[in-house]
């Protein structure tokens, strides 16, 4: 099991998730609006990003991963990956059952 920890400008957040979902290659994708610091270029941003909670197997995490490559606006993209050791087990199920 595990899930993804994606940032997303808000125009692209959308298109990610349902892309992920579509192509099975998540069961779920949460967002939720923030707001990101950070330094790029030697010089200090704050921009208005999404952060996406991928739903996911450890089978599909790779396919999961270039996908966002593909598909994400920014040169380098947050992607992380936290496996998970214990989830319900009815979620866990629905979850193996909706990923490809």
């Amino acid at each position: 099991m595990t899930t993804v920890y994606i940032t997303a400008p808000p125009d692209a957040a959308d298109r990610i998730a349902e892309t992920l979902v579509d192509e099975r290659l998540a069961a779920c994708v949460n967002r939720m609006p923030t707001t990101s610091t950070y330094r790029w270029d030697g010089e200090i941003h704050h921009d208005e990003e999404h952060v996406l909670l991928a739903k996911t197997t450890d089978d599909a995490y790779v396919d999961l991963e270039e996908r966002v490559l593909e598909i994400h606006p920014h040169e380098v993209p947050c992607i992380e990956r936290f496996d998970e050791s214990h989830a319900l087990e009815s979620f866990a199920e629905w979850r193996a059952e909706s990923v490809e």
